[in-house]
C-alpha cells in the first residue's frame, strides 16, 4: 500500500435532522404567562458504525420550558452525521467520534432549537457552547472512578 492510502481519513459525507419534535401541552393558555420559565436542557450523544469506515453521530438536544409545573414547550432536535472515518487508531476513535463529530454537529443543533422554538412562538432559545472535550473527560473519569470502586461484600447471616 501506498503512504496516500494510509493516510487519516476524516470527511463529513451528510448532516441531517434525524429526529425532530415540538410540543406545546398548555397552548393556548401559557401564551398568557408573563414569568420567565425555568429552561432545562439535555444534551446526548452517541454513534455507531454504519459500513466499514463509515459512522454516524446522533447529537440530541431536548429543552423543556416550565413555569412551576406547567409545561410551556417541550423541543427534540436529533443532529445526525455520517462520517467517513480511515486508518486512525483505535485509541484514537473514541475521542473523534465523541469529541471532534459532536463538535460539527452542535451549531446545526443550536440554529434548529432557535428556529423551532421562535417559530413556536416563544422567544428564541439560544444553546450556549459546550466543551465536547471536557465533556469526554469527565465522561471517562467517572467510567474509571466507577470501575475502581470494589464490588460491595455479600453477608450472609447464619442463625
Amino acid at each position: 500500500m501506498s503512504d496516500a492510502q494510509n493516510q487519516p481519513v476524516f470527511s463529513i459525507e451528510k448532516l441531517y435532522v434525524k429526529d425532530i419534535s415540538l410540543e406545546i401541552p398548555n397552548a393556548p393558555q401559557v401564551f398568557l404567562e408573563r414569568e420567565a420559565p425555568q429552561v432545562d436542557i439535555q444534551l446526548h450523544h452517541q454513534s455507531n458504525k454504519v459500513d466499514e469506515g463509515v459512522y454516524q453521530t446522533l447529537l440530541t438536544v431536548t429543552v423543556t420550558a416550565k413555569i412551576k409545573e406547567k409545561t410551556l414547550f417541550l423541543v427534540e432536535v436529533g443532529q445526525a452525521g455520517i462520517f467517513t472515518i480511515r486508518n486512525i487508531p483505535d485509541a484514537d476513535m473514541e475521542p473523534v467520534l465523541g469529541i471532534a463529530c459532536p463538535n460539527i454537529l452542535y451549531p446545526y443543533v443550536r440554529e434548529v432549537v432557535s428556529d423551532m422554538v421562535s417559530r413556536a412562538g416563544f422567544p428564541p432559545v439560544i444553546l450556549t457552547p459546550v466543551n465536547f472535550e471536557a465533556l469526554f473527560q469527565a465522561q471517562k473519569q467517572a467510567q474509571a472512578e466507577q470501575q475502581q470502586q470494589p464490588a460491595s461484600p455479600i453477608i450472609q447471616a447464619t442463625h
